[in-house]
């Protein structure tokens, strides 16, 4: 997540996102630079605007509200399944694993 969130913030700064700034804002963090993760993080915003994909994904929050507000009007006779209770850990390591 380091290196996203330094990609965003160069991005919001105006500045070039290219390997130079981007090490220089991981360092600055006291994230250890790891030039491989650097290279694919690059290739993959490669031709990518990352204002448009964040204004895109904006939307894309801002309907789910709606949809959900939609389900709370219906019906209350229906059975809802019981959820299940998830800790902090299991949600942590949940997460760990989409970003390896």
């Amino acid at each position: 997540m380091d290196y996203i969130y330094a990609t965003l913030l160069l991005d919001a700064a105006g500045q070039k996102v290219d390997s130079a700034n981007l090490k220089k804002v991981l360092e600055s963090a006291g994230v250890k630079v790891d030039e491989a993760r650097v290279k694919a993080v690059l290739a993959a915003l490669e031709g990518v605007d990352i204002k448009e994909v964040i204004s895109k994904s904006a939307s894309v929050v801002a309907a789910a509200p709606a949809a959900g507000g939609a389900a709370q009007a219906a019906p209350a006779n229906k059975e809802e399944p019981e959820e299940e209770e998830v800790t902090q850990e299991e949600a942590a390591a949940g997460l760990g694993a989409l970003f390896g």
